[in-house]
């Protein structure tokens, strides 16, 4: 047994990954790192007992090429003699239809692949993420702003159900599993990722020394994807200049991340049932009992509250939902959800809202919570001359259009917007399939009436006729969700 494949059997080891009797379908594209994946693990069936398969699916992205792959993939499993599964589908017409992007469609279209196979003739789909994707993942991550949780990249097995990957550090933790008989893990469908210990070089060696071939995705190479990005420009130029281990040492942060979610996961599901009723319409979070504990207790105990109702909150939110400390202060949540303190409790709820259609009075000044959209507006009197701030004229209305009452609603089919800095008023439905936006954030989307006109449009600014000509006026700011 040469050294990597004596590696790839230590980590299995180490992770659990792989029992006898499994049977494993080996996710193969025809790139290198699949191709080295099925290759090492043919080495390997005999000293686990497993038996193996292939699966592939053909995304359709790059024509014949994608073809081509399959058709690679299809004698490589005949020269093994292993069964295939594989199925073709049009990821961009998929794309298209649900207002995915063509990564996110991918994603999507594949694992819901992996789930069939899983619940067909295999009970283990391994797949050959690397470590270098590892420490491209937990890179990205970072950059984009992620706790321990993002911190901890890829896991080296995630459970599978008929319905989702779990992707929740708890879901399957080698603890939970030594505790369990052997015959249980088998019922448990599981993707793994043999070579997440795995430097890419060290597959390329490998195949080079056993003169296998493989195809190359030219797309990998295209530098208009972020990952592209990191992979070719970032982390090497960090290997040559700042650490020539930064790949690992990226891997071995995520390790300790990982460990870091299992004890917390374990922590927080025993101390949330003291601090958090969930009932018909949300649940309320205890301040007494939240507030004795330490803060990294009590951001991660609002997190599990809210992520009980299904909703997932950004560092922001859970900041806000602390740091409002006055009875009656509310914070807007993902998910049309809002936090409330009242009365020793943060109360988690969602106002009750007829139809698709919306409308609330606007008070000058004065703020509302917009829950179909997740958002809290504010209106405040301002005068340029006093306030060192220099206001954009295009947030700020002219006083003299606050005589009549404000409403604050969803546009209506055929209104029409007169941005700042274009020639003529335009529909708002083109406006916002100008922007992209479409679908029910497209319905939904918020505009200020005054009367028959509309005065503001949300990410789009006051109506040209409407600004502030003189030193005072009204600004219009968002308080909360995203910002468009």
């Amino acid at each position: 047994m040469d050294r990597l494949a004596q590696s790839v059997v230590a980590y299995i080891r180490k992770y659990d990954l792989l029992l006898p009797g499994d049977r494993v379908g080996i996710a193969v594209s025809g790139g290198a790192d699949s191709v080295a994946l099925l290759r090492v693990l043919l080495e390997l069936r005999d000293e686990f007992g497993i038996v193996l398969s292939v699966v592939h699916l053909n995304h359709q992205l790059r024509g014949t090429d994608s073809d081509a792959d399959e058709r690679f993939v299809r004698e490589l499993a005949e020269t093994h003699r292993l069964e295939i599964i594989a199925e073709s589908r049009d990821i961009k017409t998929v794309a298209a239809e649900k207002k995915l992007s063509v990564e996110a469609a991918a994603r999507e279209v594949r694992y819901e692949f992996f789930r069939r196979a899983l619940q067909s003739s295999v009970n283990r789909i391994a797949t050959a993420h690397t470590l270098d994707d590892q420490a491209e993942t937990v890179l990205l991550k970072l950059s984009r702003g992620a706790g321990t949780r993002g911190l901890a990249g890829i896991y080296p097995k995630v459970a599978v159900s008929k319905k989702a990957v779990s992707r929740q550090p708890s879901a399957i933790s080698n603890a939970a599993i030594s505790k369990d008989p052997p015959e249980l893990d088998h019922q448990v469908k599981t993707i793994i990722r043999p070579l997440l210990g795995t430097r890419r070089s060290q597959l390329r060696s490998y195949l080079a020394e056993i003169e296998q071939s493989w195809r190359e995705d030219t797309s990998n190479q295209n530098l208009r994807h972020t990952r592209n990005r990191v992979r070719h420009e970032i982390l090497p130029r960090l290997e040559k200049e700042v650490n020539p281990g930064v790949c690992e040492v990226l891997a071995e942060t995520a390790e300790i991340a990982r460990a870091e979610e299992a004890y917390w996961a374990n922590e927080i599901s025993r101390l949330l049932p003291r601090v958090w009723t969930k009932d018909e319409s949300g649940g309320a979070l205890k301040l007494e009992v939240l507030e004795s504990g330490p803060l990294a207790v009590r951001r991660r105990l609002v997190r599990a509250a809210a992520e009980s109702l299904h909703t997932t909150l950004e560092f922001r939110h859970v900041e806000e939902i602390l740091e409002n400390a006055s009875e009656g202060s509310t914070s807007v949540l993902p998910g049309q959800w809002i936090a409330t303190r009242h009365r020793g409790k943060i109360r988690f709820s969602r106002p009750i809202v007829g139809g698709s259609d919306y409308q609330y009075d606007l008070s000058v000044p004065g703020k509302i919570i917009l829950p179909e959209v997740s958002i809290q507006l504010e209106t405040v009197v301002v005068n340029r001359n006093s306030e060192p701030r220099r206001y954009d004229p295009q947030h700020l209305v002219d006083r003299r259009f606050t005589h009549q009452q404000w409403v604050v609603r969803n546009w209506r089919a055929g209104e029409r917007f007169w941005p700042a800095h274009t020639k003529e008023p335009k529909k708002i439905k083109e406006l916002l399939q100008d922007r992209h936006i479409t679908g029910d954030e497209k319905q939904l989307w918020p505009v200020i009436a005054s009367g028959d006109e509309i005065i503001w449009v949300r990410g789009l600014g006051v109506r040209r006729d409407f600004q502030a000509n003189g030193n005072e006026g009204v600004l219009i700011r968002e308080l909360g969700g995203r910002q468009k």
